[in-house]
């Protein structure tokens, strides 16, 4: 299993990979963090759907991690995208072949994979975290937001609560991407179908029924990263979410172990 994961993250380090990825989450992090900051006096809204988060809500204990919450969605469809590549590519290279002379355990390599790839997301959940907290203290003035309370200890634990729920989030997200590449076993299939399911169809979905949105899988995983929603309790997110990924995951697995590696 240790090689495998060695393996998987050697991949994961090439420059390439690596700094687009961190770059794309480091330009999403500064955008909206700044966004919620500068614009809050803004009568079309600072935050998600057009909503207003005030002043006295950034204030708040779990103000400096408000923007970092409102992160976890677009962190979360670029871990898609890095799980469902990393997967897919191997049906698209034709290397999972190779892989299964050396490791016929396909589970294995399965899981190796995805413990790879979560440590991988672990490290760019804890640079955005980092970054969108150090610009949110650092606007906070201009802002005339109050940020006496965002390290206490309630402020500490806002900050460790925030952080776990984006990282489930993220990894959830994650793992829907590598069920999409096992499935589709296409790098492009698979983004393209994620992308397009979760930034446009599911939107448009709420746009005509409000009600979908307790029951679409991107609402319920985005949910979860900012600890729930007014019209979306977290534990509902929590639990359905988890229904979606645990049972495509399932699904995922069983193909994998039984069909053939060719694409």
């Amino acid at each position: 299993m240790f090689n495998v994961v060695n393996a998987e993250l050697r991949k994961l380090r090439r420059p390439t990979l690596f700094l687009g990825t961190m770059g794309s989450a480091l330009f999403f992090t500064g955008l909206i963090t700044s966004f919620v900051c500068l614009m809050i006096d803004s009568p079309q809204g600072n935050g998600d759907r057009g909503r207003t988060i005030s002043r006295e809500v950034l204030g708040l204990a779990s103000g400096s991690v408000n923007s970092f919450a409102s992160v976890g969605g677009f962190l979360g469809i670029i871990a898609l995208c890095v799980f469902a590549a990393q997967t897919a590519q191997e049906y698209t290279y034709g290397t999972l072949r190779n892989l299964l002379i050396r490791e016929p355990g396909r589970l294995k390599i399965l899981i190796g994979k995805l413990i790879s790839m979560m440590l991988f997301a672990l490290v760019m959940i804890t640079i955005a975290a980092v970054v969108s907290i150090a610009l949110s203290y650092f606007l906070a003035p201009g802002a005339e937001v109050n940020t006496e309370l965002w390290f206490t200890s309630d402020g500490l634990n806002a900050i460790f609560t925030t952080f776990i729920n984006v990282s489930i989030s993220v990894f959830a997200f994650g793992i829907v991407g590598m069920i999409l590449g096992l499935l589709l076993r296409s790098p492009i299939s698979a983004i393209s179908f994620g992308v397009l399911w979760l930034l446009i169809v599911e939107n448009l979905l709420i746009a005509v029924k409000n009600s979908l949105q307790n029951w679409l899988p991107g609402a319920q995983l985005s949910t979860i990263a900012t600890g729930g929603a007014i019209d979306v309790s977290y534990k509902h997110a929590l639990g359905v979410g988890g229904m979606y990924v645990a049972i495509g995951a399932l699904i995922a697995s069983i193909l994998f172990v039984r069909r053939d590696v060719a694409n």
